[in-house]
């Protein structure tokens, strides 16, 4: 019997830390169905991004009243193990959204689900259930897209939504609530918890979320330190590097030049108040200021048919927002927004995607295929434009290794990219399918799920 050693995982979304970086992989060139294939599994829908352990793949995935835990051989792409969760709910979702699109995080020895339509699940590997911790329903138009993070003894979930946001702390083996951290300025979002060590002091877990950089205290759930000023609604996962987080955030109606000061709750109460109840009915609001009624949805948050102080002052927030990415030097205590500001590019940016940070160099990919380079330092544009061929939208965030960069499309072209300044594509591979997930690196393999199957790729030798 021979035996497959695994020099390197990536536990979790987007590999070690989300960082998206697969060290000195060799990443084939080209690739596709018949083109370095090692294996092709099919799999039921789903946009999560495979996460490699030990021996083991693991993804997520649903159909219709089920959501699925799929445990996958490393090395053929067999199933091992599939487990369902029968779907309580059917939450709200984005057209571009999935009921299973946060990915998993395993320490080895066990794997940690999240849905939108369930909470937290942990499954032994053998595919024993240990524990479920439901949550919600959530207050999110969108889904959820936030993935676990994993840390010592315990499992970090971040849920956003219009109201209700939290962040929880759970016991990784007994499913028990440590501390959870109510998020009450905070409305929607997406962005996946990273992981910052500092040379001295606690871990701390730093959250991308509405208007806010915060960083929590791992093990107590209080707040470290926070920087103000992203936009509305976070959907990149930031990235550290060098001592620094680089945090991208794009939202609707927030471009440089957008921006206007809506007047404080009081004033607006004075003129539109008609019956005096402390809260502003859409019919209220449409006498006096109609234009103001197109953001209705927007506006009532909570969706209780009236406009409060809450949704008013997030209202405000959201008009004054700016769409950006920002270099922030990392640490500090309480409020750094005025000391630990480093850069900021406000052009051409992702919606979804998160940036990438890889040999000081900052990689970003925007719908149309528009593919920019960033100086890490000074936030300089090195490079900027048009990945020809790949002209689509794009979910998938960027990975690296190797010297080389993978860009991944919805409509499933895979362009492997050489790795500097003025990045130069090296191929555009066509793999004719629709492409959520962000792919994985490992091994010299590189390993992309799209909506109906999990190809793993390796270069052959001759």
């Amino acid at each position: 019997m021979t035996t497959v050693l695994f020099a390197a995982d990536w536990p979790a979304f987007r590999g070690s830390n989300s960082a998206g970086l697969g060290g000195n992989n060799a990443i084939p060139v080209e690739m596709g169905p018949g083109k370095n294939m090692l294996w092709k599994t099919e799999l039921p829908p789903g946009h999560s991004s495979p996460v490699l352990v030990g021996d083991s793949i693991f993804v997520t995935g649903w159909q219709e009243d089920n959501l699925l835990v799929i445990s996958m051989d490393r090395q053929t792409g067999r199933v091992r193990w599939r487990r369902e969760i029968p779907r309580p709910r059917r939450q709200e979702l984005h057209k571009s959204n999935s009921p299973a699109s946060p990915s998993v995080a395993s320490d080895g020895k066990n794997v940690y689900a999240f849905f939108t339509d369930f909470g937290l699940v942990a499954y032994g590997w053998d595919g024993q259930e240990r524990w479920r911790l439901p949550l919600g329903p959530f207050n999110n138009p969108f889904g959820m897209g936030a993935s676990p993070l994993l840390v010592g003894d315990r499992i970090l979930q971040i849920c956003d939504s219009e109201s209700g946001s939290f962040l929880v702390a759970v016991h990784k083996d007994s499913g028990k609530v440590i501390w959870r951290a109510d998020r009450p300025e905070v409305s929607r979002g997406f962005s996946t918890p990273v992981l910052y060590e500092p040379a001295a002091g606690p871990k701390q877990a730093i959250i991308a979320g509405s208007y806010q950089l915060t960083s929590y205290n791992v093990e107590s759930g209080e707040v470290e330190w926070f920087y103000r000023g992203l936009t509305w609604q976070l959907k990149p996962t930031p990235v550290i590097d060098r001592g620094r987080i680089f945090v991208l955030g794009w939202a609707g109606g927030s471009d440089e030049g957008n921006q206007e000061d809506v007047a404080p709750f009081e004033d607006a109460l004075r003129r539109m108040d008609a019956n005096q109840d402390g809260k502003l009915a859409k019919g209220e609001i449409e006498v006096v200021e109609p234009r103001l009624t197109k953001d209705w949805e927007q506006m009532d948050l909570d969706r209780d048919g009236a406009v409060g102080d809450r949704d008013w002052r997030m209202y405000q927030g959201r008009r004054k927002a700016l769409n950006a990415i920002t270099a922030i030097k990392l640490g500090g205590r309480g409020d750094v927004t005025g000391t630990h500001f480093l850069w900021r590019y406000t052009k051409s940016l992702p919606n979804v995607p998160s940036p990438l940070a890889y040999q000081n160099v900052i990689y970003m990919i925007k719908d149309g295929g528009i593919f920019t380079s960033l100086d890490a330092d000074t936030g300089k544009v090195l490079k900027q434009g048009r990945v020809q061929g790949a002209l689509e939208n794009y979910f998938a965030s960027p990975v690296a290794a190797g010297n080389k960069i993978l860009l991944l499309s919805e409509a499933c072209k895979l362009t492997v990219a050489k790795a500097e300044g003025e990045w130069e594509v090296l191929r555009v591979n066509d793999l004719e399918d629709t492409c959520h997930a962000t792919p994985a690196l490992a091994d010299d393999r590189v390993y992309v799920r799209t909506q109906s199957a999990l190809y793993a790729f390796e270069q052959q030798q001759n």
